[in-house]
């Protein structure tokens, strides 16, 4: 007989407010406006209130995340999630504004960690990216120590500078992110779709889109091609959205 405890279910209590911001490049990225639409329906679903921008420059990127923040600490109510959209060209840890400037994920990201953003501290934020992170294309495959010591010391009163964070990309690391010209991204597709008709936490439905996306052959002039989403949890708790 296992003695193994089952886990205990901690939630996080999503009874506030719900505030999302997309920021997306539309220019020379077809399907993008498909992509929103999808977007727009499953916020309104998830009772999000939503905040849509299209073709940011590389400094508006940075200043739309930082009045966001200032946003969510000044909300009359709690809050109790936020979700990003970031969609552009890119590459590894680098999103391209209307302008062809570059701006860092990781500066992005900053805006709304436990440090800089009260109202958000311990509750969870949720990044979701469509961009290239580099040049490679997946063609497919066929199926067929050092000690570490831990130092733990009781002090819940603190918590680290990035926990509460999942970030979901659209592609691995080094990989080319793809797009059809009417119907929108397979990811941004399949993610909505998945949101809004299954039930579950969080990271159960992100492990159903990557199993979507990862089964669905997608076609680059006439070469199949591959491609599967990553996801980046520091989550404490589980993330129910329905």
């Amino acid at each position: 007989m296992s003695n193994l405890r089952p886990l205990e279910e901690e939630k996080y209590d999503m009874s506030g407010a719900r505030l999302a911001l997309t920021l997306c490049v539309t220019k020379a990225r077809e399907g993008s406006e498909e992509d929103l639409d999808a977007l727009e329906h499953m916020f309104q679903q998830l009772r999000f209130e939503s905040t849509m921008k299209r073709d940011p420059t590389a400094q508006q990127f940075q200043e739309e995340l930082e009045k966001f923040q200032q946003a969510i600490d000044s909300w009359e109510e709690p809050v109790s999630c936020a979700f990003v959209v970031l969609m552009a060209h890119g590459k590894e840890g680098l999103l391209e504004g209307e302008d062809g400037e570059m701006v860092k994920l990781e500066n992005l990201f900053e805006a709304l960690n436990n440090k800089n953003c009260q109202a958000l501290r311990a509750k969870p934020k949720v990044y979701i990216i469509q961009a290239c992170r580099g040049e490679q294309k997946d063609p497919g495959e066929t199926v067929g120590g050092d000690e570490i010591v831990m130092v733990t010391k009781d002090s819940p009163q603190t918590i680290p500078t990035y926990t509460d964070a999942l970030h979901v990309y659209s592609t691995v690391e080094g990989y080319i992110s793809y797009r059809h010209d009417q119907k929108g991204s397979c990811f941004i597709q399949t993610l909505v779709d998945v949101f809004t008709k299954r039930k579950g936490h969080i990271l159960e439905l992100l492990t159903e889109v990557t199993r979507q996306v990862a089964e669905a052959e997608l076609d680059q002039g006439g070469k199949p091609r591959k491609v599967n989403p990553e996801i980046q949890s520091t989550l404490r708790k589980r993330l129910y959205l329905q």
